[in-house]
């Protein structure tokens, strides 16, 4: 009863809510969403730089994410490359001078805080010809005005950044009176006109005072109050929107500060000056707002402009239009000429005839371009998430729960569409496409959740991405040992299907070849399959029945696989100079060599022919009838399957245990492609050698399993920080 009630109420939801109801939601949802975030960027402006300088929050601690952007980490060479002939000068009291060492510090993080805390403070970086002034004008007076206006006026350089700031010090040696705030204002607006002019040719910021915490303030500050801080700032604000309200050239006010301190003032040690942690938040802005433009770091979306279309992105654009009003011009055609011709041929009949339910049969041109045109409806919207700042984007930071918990919603979806298998062979076709569903989930979650910095997590999904290749490996040797096609029909085939949906990325997001790392990856191991069963002399089933010395042949080219893999997995030199020529060189650089390309290809250089061996003992396992496939049944006696199964699922834990005990991710990826096939045997095994277990599998998953490869581009064209996070750290997935 239980069974049947459990049957009838998956029917019921299955009625309801089906992979077609499912495609309207989601179209629905992505429908609205881009109507709402059209509307905001209409109303609210899209300028990110004012966001990045101006709004945000902290994930976490320490995490900074401003309103609808990402941020980009500098490394110190980035910084260089930025900065490069720059000259920029930091001038104001003590809070400015802070900003200022945290700043160099991105340049050069061995400088250290001493020197005159009441005076001028140079620095340079000749490598790259760089200068950082710190200026000592703790007040908005003549002194600071003369020195702006020297820039502005004198033959004196002007500096390509300035960021200015003080109203704290005027508050103290004033006691916070009035006739201070008041002198104040007239001061500004006396400056405000001079940096109005600087920022023509420079880039110009006022930075905004902080909030104070006056619990842990000395006696001789405790008139800089919070009330005082808001009224200089206040004051500022109106002085410098006003002047240049009607002027192209712009003060930028650096208020998200005051944000940054208002979550981290309480862990001053003074009262007064911030912490160094949002010292380093600060600067680190900085660098965003001017570099980012310069630079262009993939996962730095703030300040940057939606870059420009290419001549082949407009090309592109111009074939999926024409393919949408071609389409739409046939199909208006024929369905008129279809009601025409019923029309007639009810009017000849001289019946009168109820409509007809059927539809017109298409033809193969409306149907090629019916499919172009649904390409390039998902090409649009890939672009508008990847390449446009229509979406708000922000960056990962990961939590248990952002990854666990949609781990478990998957699970339990999974589980509850199970079904019988059609057959019950090891890693039949519902099954491998159920394991690839599966982890194509999972490392989506991945992604998004930004759950690399967690090592067991991260080591484990390694496994799943070499779980892949091992079936690229199991599959293609499989086929041709069986088929033994080793025509250019198959080979064109199955590099169309790899490719097709990769080459097109690559022209609507105007992106290298090897920025979608995985595809180049399978397609590369696909020909080295093909290559190394192709060659003469062609070894497969037919030829090898019953015959060892052929068995024997294949296993000496499987061994001259593994020579070959071994010695370009430890000459970096001999791998680069292979895939340096043109035009491999256009498919496999990225940014001007092919260092990732050698590093993604030896993360998991050995699992490929992982694959191919166990797939030659496989079927020849299976050929001597020395396994046992059929419904229910146990895959070898039970004596054996109970060993195997105990092996197995202590060599799973043993991984586990071993993977989560890693101390960095460098020592973790040295081992990794040797002892990684040994969690993927031991799922291999529990998943097949008790035949009830073997006997089902989850639709759920074998849906996405269908589809991996499209899903996998999604991953990488939608989440933008792999690639460049990757670069940055390369142990990284």
């Amino acid at each position: 009863m239980a069974a049947l009630a459990y049957t009838g109420g998956k029917r019921e939801i299955n009625y309801y809510f089906s992979v077609r109801s499912a495609k309207a939601l989601a179209l629905g949802a992505v429908l609205l969403l881009t109507a709402c975030h059209a509307a905001s960027r209409r109303y609210r402006g899209g300028d990110t730089c004012e966001y990045l300088l101006s709004s945000g929050r902290f994930l976490g601690e320490k995490v900074w994410q401003p309103h609808s952007c990402m941020m980009h980490k500098y490394k110190n060479s980035e910084a260089k490359n930025c900065l490069i002939d720059k000259h920029i000068v930091f001038i104001g009291d003590s809070r400015i001078r802070q900003l200022f060492y945290s700043f160099i510090k991105l340049i050069n993080p061995q400088v250290k805080e001493e020197g005159n805390k009441h005076g001028n403070i140079p620095f340079e970086d000749k490598s790259a010809s760089i200068k950082v002034d710190f200026l000592w004008y703790p007040e908005v007076n003549g002194s600071m005005r003369q020195r702006i206006k020297s820039w502005t006026e004198g033959s004196v350089a002007k500096p390509h950044i300035i960021v200015a700031g003080a109203a704290t010090w005027s508050i103290k040696i004033h006691n916070g009176s009035n006739e201070a705030l008041a002198q104040y204002k007239i001061n500004i607006t006396s400056i405000a006109p001079l940096l109005e002019k600087l920022a023509k040719s420079s880039d110009v910021y006022w930075v905004l005072q902080d909030p104070v915490y006056e619990d842990m303030l000395s006696e001789s500050r405790k008139m800089i109050t919070n009330e005082k801080i808001d009224a200089y700032n206040e004051a500022a604000v109106r002085i410098l929107n006003s002047s240049s309200r009607n002027s192209k050239a712009k003060v930028k006010v650096f208020s998200v500060s005051k944000l940054i301190a208002q979550e981290t003032i309480m862990k001053s040690a003074d009262g007064l000056h911030l912490p160094e942690s949002s010292r380093d938040t600060n600067a680190m802005i900085l660098m965003n707002v001017y570099c980012n433009k310069i630079m262009k770091p993939i996962d730095g979306s703030c300040c940057q402009p939606q870059p420009p279309l290419t001549l082949i992105q407009k090309l592109a654009f111009c074939f999926f239009t024409l393919s949408i009003v071609g389409y739409l011009i046939i199909n208006v055609i024929h369905r008129n000429n279809y009601r025409k011709n019923k029309s007639c041929t009810d009017l000849e009949s001289g019946e009168e005839k109820k409509p007809a339910i059927s539809t017109p049969s298409a033809s193969t041109l409306e149907m090629l371009l019916h499919s172009f045109c649904k390409l390039g409806l998902i090409m649009t919207y890939f672009y508008l998430c990847d390449r446009a700042n229509l979406f708000m984007k922000e960056n990962k930071f990961y939590t248990h729960s952002s990854f666990f918990i949609p781990i478990i919603y998957i699970l339990v979806l999974g589980v509850f569409y199970t079904e019988n298998t059609k057959e019950t062979k090891v890693l039949n076709r519902e099954q491998t496409d159920e394991w690839k569903g599966w982890m194509q989930l999972v490392i989506l979650i991945y992604h998004i959740s930004g759950a690399s910095t967690f090592l067991p997590v991260y080591m484990h999904i390694r496994v799943l991405v070499a779980a892949y290749l091992f079936q690229t490996g199991y599959g293609h040797f499989s086929y041709f040992w069986i088929k033994g096609d080793f025509g250019v029909y198959r080979v064109c085939q199955v590099l169309f299907r790899l490719n097709f949906l990769v080459v097109v990325l690559c022209i609507v997001m105007d992106r290298p070849y090897q920025f979608y790392y995985f595809v180049p990856l399978v397609t590369v191991w696909f020909m080295i399959i093909y290559a190394t069963l192709a060659v003469w002399p062609q070894i497969v089933q037919k030829k090898a029945n019953g015959n060892c010395l052929w068995h024997f042949g294949l296993l000496l080219k499987l061994v001259c696989l593994l020579t070959c893999i071994y010695f370009l997995s430890y000459s970096q030199g001999a791998f680069e100079k292979i895939f340096s020529f043109w035009p491999l060189s256009k498919c496999f650089e990225l940014n001007g060599n092919v260092y990732e390309w050698w590093f993604r290809w030896k993360l998991d250089r050995y699992v490929v022919f992982h694959g191919m061996l166990f797939a030659f003992i496989y079927l020849a396992l299976q050929k001597r009838q020395m396994i046992s496939e059929g419904k229910g049944d146990p895959l070898f006696s039970s004596r054996i399957s109970n060993v195997l199964l105990f092996i197995s699922v202590v060599s799973f834990l043993t991984y586990s245990i071993w993977a989560s005990s890693c101390k960095n991710k460098t020592e973790c990826n040295e081992l990794h492609p040797s002892v990684s096939v040994v969690q993927i045997l031991a799922f291999i095994l529990i998943r097949n050698i008790p035949g009830y277990v073997r006997s089902v599998y989850s639709s759920f998953f074998a849906w996405f399993g269908k589809i991996s490869l499209e899903a996998h581009m999604l991953v990488q064209s939608l989440t933008r920080a792999i690639v460049t996070e990757w670069r940055r750290t390369p142990h990284l997935l």
